[in-house]
């Protein structure tokens, strides 16, 4: 059965039996691990001389980076705080999600540059990379707070 999260206003629920999420979110081996998946692709991709195309969209290139760096960030930050009894504000969420991305995402550009047919060094790419860096950190801060059986579970918090 599902629960109900709360909060101001807040009507969503938490899929599965009470503490499913919680359980999933606080198993940091698997985040580390995701983390590491997420490094050798990325590394992997950024070899490509050449990527798989799709659909062409304005700004695509921008949106993967966001997208993609986003979800490194998710896994970082879940790995880092959400076992932790007490979570950390907010902010620290954020500031993990940018400070890993500024980094990866420096090196990812300075990678491609090594690679034949790729430019890397474009700063609109790493720009986008760090903003998905913080959209993962808040992304993993919000799941975080989803959790009602952890004992810091506060709906109310900012």
């Amino acid at each position: 059965m599902a629960q109900r999260a709360h909060g101001a206003g807040d009507a969503r629920m938490i899929p599965g039996p009470p503490g499913v999420m919680t359980k999933l979110l606080t198993t940091r081996w698997l985040w580390w691990a995701g983390i590491l998946l997420w490094a050798g692709l990325l590394w992997w991709l950024s070899s490509r001389s050449a990527l798989p195309s799709g659909p062409e969209f304005p700004f695509k290139d921008k949106v993967l980076h966001c997208a993609y760096f986003s979800g490194g960030a998710f896994c970082l930050a879940t790995a880092l705080f959400a076992a932790r009894l007490e979570s950390p504000p907010s902010w620290a969420w954020l500031l993990a999600g940018f400070i890993f991305t500024a980094l990866t995402g420096a090196l990812d550009e300075l990678h491609q540059s090594f690679t034949p047919g790729r430019m890397g060094n474009d700063p609109g790419d790493w720009l986008a990379d760090v903003c998905g860096g913080v959209l993962g950190g808040w992304l993993a801060w919000r799941a975080r707070r989803m959790c009602p059986d952890q004992p810091s579970f506060n709906p109310m918090a900012k």
